[in-house]
């Protein structure tokens, strides 16, 4: 379980987060709302251990400020957008790349046996295994934004943080990523925290809502049982309920065929 305790975290010596205390438990998954510069990603680099905070990160109880930096990116990853690739390595060599925590000499001792095959079944799971050979500079989009997400299985993490991964990807690629997403956590062991501007993506990925605003957590808990329209007018400064009801509207028009 990942859990934070009066957390305050920022940068240039201002808190950006406030007294944040929330928790993640093992096998679930959850989104983080709000409008912009809220603090949405600072609390996943926070959690990430790449900013430095007051108050508590607990990984299974150990304060992740304690933890050898191998050590906790082994079993915290971080997942963001893919926008330009400028290196032209392989699809098999990125995803290689995401063992490196796990080799006890480092890349330049070479893989192991059990480095191989763990990402040969990450290839395998992503739909990547026919584009192994293939450089990075040669792939489209959505397949590119799947090589990373077996790069960052291939750390076999416990958490998996998504900062706007879905950003540049189409609808089907969106919809395909947060579902393999919701699915690896579903086994009771792996969590998922995202942070995502499309509502209804985000609430794809899980109805298990962390709302917030000006750095703080202002509502937590399942989305159906915490939001209201008055209250989503309010934090993100628009009628959202009824935007969603009229999209819904016009979708309900399009005919079958």
């Amino acid at each position: 379980m990942l859990e934070l305790r009066d957390v305050c975290a920022g940068y240039g010596g201002g808190d950006v987060l406030h007294d944040i205390s929330c928790a993640f438990p093992a096998g679930g998954s959850w989104c983080v709302l709000g409008p912009n510069g809220c603090g949405k990603t600072t609390l996943l680099r926070v959690m990430a251990g790449l900013i430095p905070h007051r108050g508590q990160v607990l990984l299974d109880g150990e304060e992740i400020s304690g933890m050898k930096r191998r050590q906790l990116a082994a079993r915290v990853a971080v997942m963001s957008q893919v926008n330009t690739v400028y290196f032209p390595y392989t699809v098999y060599d990125t995803v290689m790349l995401g063992r490196y925590q796990h080799m006890r000499r480092g890349l330049f001792g070479g893989p192991a046996q059990a480095d191989r095959e763990a990402v040969e079944r990450c290839l395998a799971s992503t739909g990547l295994a026919e584009l192994s050979d293939r450089p990075l500079n040669a792939l489209s989009g959505g397949q590119l934004q799947r090589v990373f997400l077996a790069h960052t299985l291939a750390q076999d993490p416990d958490v998996i943080l998504l900062d706007e991964p879905t950003n540049h990807l189409d609808v089907k690629h969106q919809v395909e990523l947060v579902d393999y997403l919701h699915r690896w956590c579903a086994d009771g062991k792996h969590t998922v925290v995202g942070v995502l501007h499309d509502v209804n993506l985000a609430l794809r990925l899980s109805r298990s809502v962390l709302f917030m605003r000006e750095g703080r957590i202002v509502r937590a808990g399942d989305f159906h049982d915490i939001a209201d329209a008055a209250f989503l007018r309010e934090l993100f400064g628009m009628d959202l309920a009824g935007f969603m009801r009229n999209s819904l509207q016009t979708w309900q028009t399009v005919r079958d065929g």
